[in-house]
């Protein structure tokens, strides 16, 4: 990987998705995002312009986060940014919640049954900030249960799972929302 390139953009966690063409997906097994070796074996310091981690924050314990974003920070560029999305906390829709609870639904091979943390807009701000990031909200559900869209762009990345992107989430009822943030170095 040349990590000298003007414009470094990585997808952590990426999975089979591959919405973020020109991106760098890679998977945990390449990027560990507890493991700074991983980051040294692939990236220079201060190399990525953006780093995409869609549903991959809430796998990981609130310490185990703000490690993760401290290593994160050491990695991207002046002005770079994370873009993040996690399960909506505040998102006032029982079965929902069910699904994406600490431990998951129940069934160990469930993706949730590896979750460790149901964030907010609140909690997740203050672990990027504790970081040292700065925290812009771009959708998220507030504690009345309201919706703010704050009119992001796809194309500083596209997070599938969002109001704006997931087919289950068009016309008057949203099924599968995201708290999504940038967080900016």
């Amino acid at each position: 990987m040349n990590s000298s390139q003007t414009d470094l953009k990585v997808v952590i966690g990426a999975g089979e998705y591959n919405n973020n063409p020109g991106w760098l997906h890679t998977q945990e097994e390449d990027v560990d995002l507890l493991d700074e070796s991983t980051w040294r074996s692939m990236f220079k310091e201060n190399s990525i312009s953006a780093i995409l981690a869609e549903h991959v924050w809430e796998h990981l314990t609130y310490q185990e986060g703000l490690q993760a974003a401290t290593i994160c920070m050491k990695y991207l560029k002046p002005s770079g940014y994370i873009r993040c999305a996690v399960p909506d906390g505040y998102f006032p829709d029982e079965t929902y919640q069910s699904i994406v609870q600490i431990g998951g639904p129940g069934p160990e091979d469930h993706p949730a049954a590896s979750h460790k943390i149901v964030y907010n807009y609140r909690l997740l701000t203050e672990v990027f900030e504790a970081a040292g990031f700065e925290v812009s909200l771009l959708e998220y559900f507030d504690e009345e249960g309201h919706l703010h869209d704050n009119g992001w762009d796809g194309a500083d990345g596209v997070i599938f799972r969002s109001k704006k992107y997931d087919p289950r989430n068009h016309g008057e009822r949203l099924v599968a929302p995201s708290l999504i943030i940038d967080a900016f170095k």
